[in-house]
């Protein structure tokens, strides 16, 4: 009976790996739809924004569904106009598709191998006759630019990558616990490095995370800032990888956040605007002193918001240290960053009431990161990011040459 069980479970979480690749795979299949449809139009009325003199012209487009496989989903339609009878011209190929076609088990079977193979411009040709699409149908265009998706979604090779700093930060996504790493290029471009799936962010989980990140070439040659809400795990895990390469900026507004939760509700609003001033100041030394004048006050009300006021207390400074807290604090002084991704990832989670096993999880978290970065923006003051570089580097030199005099 046992042995019956974990079959039927093993054919289930398959099933379920099953449907969830149909599901990624139909966007490229509704842009198959879409090029077919647009190339009727064009025979019928010529290439976009070409005059055209014949009997024919783009009207618009319509609502309309189309089926892939057995899935109906909807597409917009071309309009055509016949301008004899003022009449819209009926697309054929529109007519083919609104019929519910057979989805191919053996071409699906040929595509699942071509991923797991890397083969992602055999991949592309094969999608659209998975869904009952003719291959002769789509452009070459087509068939390269859906190999390139395929290739994003399922493989980034970091290496060509310049990463000068990332953000780090564990969210609790339903009942998911998961740790994400979000780069930021030296010209200021956001990419999302990968995540993790995990109970805990502990130190050992994130290690190994942090470790694939590098096996898949992000470059450790170069100094890199990390910016942290004070995790005790990721702080680990990320002096263990990168050793004295991690520059590390610990959240200013975690850590303020911390504190006041020590503190009564009544006195919470005093010292927020307080915390929030000193670290505002322009330069390590004026910071500083502030913030240690703050922990007097603290400690004659709550000892224990005095001492969350010590722990990581310079990692809180380090971008005042570098003397680039006025030009770069906006955008790497907090997680803030990191906060947009988060969001629109459970907004896409939460669209599932029940997950059936950790490969769908997984899928879901990584098609809304792929969705989510076509809409990133360059942070805020990327102009001065080789600045940052230059002043990491001098920092690091330092503190070597501190070490080695002692």
């Amino acid at each position: 009976m046992k042995r019956v069980i974990e079959i039927r479970r093993s054919i289930n979480e398959e099933m379920d790996g099953r449907i969830e690749l149909i599901k990624q795979l139909i966007p490229l299949g509704l842009a198959a739809v879409k090029e077919v449809l647009e190339f009727e139009v064009e025979q019928l009325v010529g290439a976009r924004y070409e005059r055209s003199n014949g009997n024919y012209t783009r009207w618009g487009s319509n609502p309309g569904s189309v089926y892939l496989g057995d899935q109906k989903v909807s597409v917009k339609v071309p309009r055509v106009m016949n301008k004899s009878s003022g009449q819209t011209q009926e697309l054929n190929s529109y007519k083919k598709l609104r019929s519910s076609g057979e989805f191919d088990e053996r071409v699906f079977k040929h595509v699942i191998n071509g991923i797991s193979m890397r083969k992602y411009e055999e991949v592309a040709e094969c999608i659209p006759e998975t869904f009952g699409i003719k291959k002769s149908s789509v452009s070459r265009r087509f068939k390269m630019a859906t190999a390139k998706k395929l290739q994003d979604l399922f493989e980034r090779d970091l290496s060509k990558e310049d990463i000068v700093a990332i953000f780090l930060d564990g969210k609790s996504l339903r009942s998911v616990q998961v740790v994400i790493a979000l780069g930021v290029t030296l010209e200021g471009k956001k990419i999302p490095l990968g995540f993790i799936e995990t109970s805990t962010e502990n130190a050992t989980v994130c290690k190994d995370f942090l470790n694939g990140l590098v096996l898949r070439g992000l470059n450790i040659n170069q100094e890199i800032l990390f910016i942290i809400d004070g995790s005790k795990g990721i702080h680990k895990a990320i002096t263990s990888v990168f050793g004295d390469k991690a520059v590390i900026q610990r959240c200013q507004w975690h850590k303020r956040e911390n504190i006041l939760s020590y503190l009564p509700k009544n006195m919470q609003e005093q010292f927020r605007s307080k915390l929030q001033f000193a670290y505002s100041q322009e330069t390590y030394e004026k910071a500083k002193s502030k913030l240690l004048a703050i922990r007097k006050e603290l400690s004659l009300i709550n000892e224990s918001a005095a001492s969350s006021l010590d722990e990581g207390l310079e990692e809180t400074l380090t971008l005042h240290k570098l003397g680039v807290f006025m030009k770069a604090g906006k955008s790497f002084k907090t997680t803030n960053c990191i906060e947009n991704l988060n969001r629109q990832i459970q907004i896409y989670v939460n669209r599932v009431s029940n997950w059936k096993n950790s490969n769908q999880r997984r899928r879901w978290i990584a098609s809304a990161i792929l969705e989510t970065e076509k809409r990133f923006k360059p942070v805020e003051g990327y102009k001065l990011l080789p600045l940052l570089r230059q002043k990491m580097n001098a920092l690091r030199t330092c503190n070597t040459n501190m070490s080695l005099a002692a």
